[in-house]
């Protein structure tokens, strides 16, 4: 009985592999662009940070360094030194206030409130300073000092007491920006759990079902598998039937054509003799058709004769396998030339009828190939029997064949009959060495 082949199952697998194959693209570009973006942001805030926390420097330097400039100023010993000092603090106070303009861009809009204060500050502070350049020359180094001491001195330590506060400021946007990424990676690592899940649920139920399809394939395997060896063991028997019912018909044909046909064409051809015999010697004519009549029915029973032995040798079945080999191996000999030689063990002939058709039936048409293909000059056969096995050898002279290519009817027939009595077969071969049959039969058969 068939078996049905049921569809669907490669389908199913396809989409299945492909949609997995699909979510770990799409999981890995979604990680690729997530871990992009959080770097870009990062070397973007970090940037940021760097700069701003630049600016402060800059300010702070500028609120020191603006002090230090005005002192000079108060001890420049002639007015080219005091112009330099007042030059040198017109850059400071500018550079200062480009870095708080800067400072100004890099801080979040919400905190602006810290960065304008200290902007006012800043200003007042450099109208203190601005002071110090129009003291009167005569009294300028002791009214001077004591206002850096009392004046500029306080609002510089407020001043930078802001300037550390918008640092402050910086670091919590620093912070905050930390904790930004830290949840945008927390968000990440939700997502790609969340479909790595996803595929490993998918790839247990792909390889749940691959498990399932490969069992089911594997069963249906299993019986076409038995399917084909009984059929093969069907045909095996069918071709011993045909090859038993073969040697049957042809013993069946032979002792009719022998107890029949012959013995009636011996009745004709004793017949012919008793009736020259009463044929008057003066009768030549009527002695002729005598004769002939003779002539014919001794070479109708001759031909009966050979008939009946090609078919099936009476002696096989009378006397056993080595006379049967012997008589095919002389009327060879006479029919073709071939000089045949046949060296069997005495005990071979006590064989089952099954291994004696075997072996004769193996020996004819080996001899018939000798005969017909090989061209050879002498032939060797040998059987002998040992502990548990018959071993026959038929072995010739002649020109050869590739046995790995060439492969007749006539060997194929052989093999079979070897085969189904459970022996083996082989044929040694090669162009110009001749060629040798080995069959091994088990004596259990």
């Amino acid at each position: 009985m068939p078996l049905s082949r049921k569809p669907g199952g490669r389908p199913l697998l396809l989409a299945g592999f492909g949609s997995l194959l699909l979510l770990m693209l799409l999981a890995g570009g979604y990680a690729l662009r997530t871990l992009e973006q959080v770097r870009t942001s990062d070397l973007e805030e970090r940037n940021t940070y760097l700069r701003r926390d630049h600016a402060l420097d800059q300010i702070r330097t500028g609120i020191y360094q603006s002090a230090i400039v005005m002192r000079d100023y108060l001890l420049a010993l002639d007015e080219k030194s005091s112009a330099a000092q007042i030059e040198r603090f017109a850059e400071t106070r500018a550079g200062t206030d480009q870095a708080l303009a800067e400072c100004a861009t890099l801080i979040d809009p919400t905190e602006s409130a810290a960065l304008n204060e200290l902007r006012s500050e800043l200003q007042l502070y450099w109208k203190l300073l601005a002071f110090i350049a129009e003291i009167p020359a005569e009294n300028r180094l002791l009214r001077g000092s004591e206002y850096l001491s009392n004046q500029v001195r306080q609002h510089r330590a407020e001043l930078i007491q802001m300037v550390d506060q918008v640092d402050a400021i910086s670091s919590r946007q620093m912070a905050a920006s930390d904790a930004r990424m830290n949840e945008t990676f927390d968000r990440l690592r939700r997502r790609l759990s969340l479909i790595v899940a996803l595929a490993v649920g998918m790839g247990l139920l792909l390889a749940g079902f691959t498990i399932w399809r490969t069992l089911r394939l594997e069963q249906e395997l299993e019986q076409r598998y038995g399917q084909v060896l009984h059929t093969q063991q069907e045909l095996t028997e069918l071709s011993a039937r045909l090859v038993s019912a073969q040697e049957e018909e042809r013993r069946n044909i032979s002792r009719e054509l022998h107890d029949e046909v012959g013995q009636s064409l011996s009745a004709l051809l004793m017949e012919a003799g008793n009736a020259a015999a009463h044929v008057a010697p003066d009768d030549a004519h009527v002695r002729q058709h005598v004769d002939s009549i003779k002539k014919l029915a001794e070479a109708s029973v001759n031909i009966i004769r050979n008939m009946t032995l090609l078919l099936r040798p009476s002696m096989l079945d009378d006397f056993g396998l080595v006379p049967a080999l012997e008589w095919q191996a002389r009327e060879v000999s006479k029919r073709t030339g071939i000089r045949v030689h046949v060296a069997a063990s005495d005990s071979a002939g006590e064989l089952p009828d099954a291994l004696k058709t075997c072996i004769y039936r193996v020996v004819q048409e080996a001899l018939h190939n000798c005969a017909r293909h090989a061209q050879a000059r002498s032939v060797r056969v040998v059987v002998r029997q040992e502990d548990s096995r018959i071993v026959l050898s038929v072995e010739d002279d002649g020109r050869g064949f590739d046995a790995g290519r060439v492969r007749g009817l006539g060997l194929v027939g052989m093999e079979e009959r070897v085969r189904h009595l459970g022996g083996a077969f082989h044929v040694q071969s090669s162009p110009g060495t001749g060629t040798k049959v080995d069959v091994e039969l088990p004596l259990a058969s």
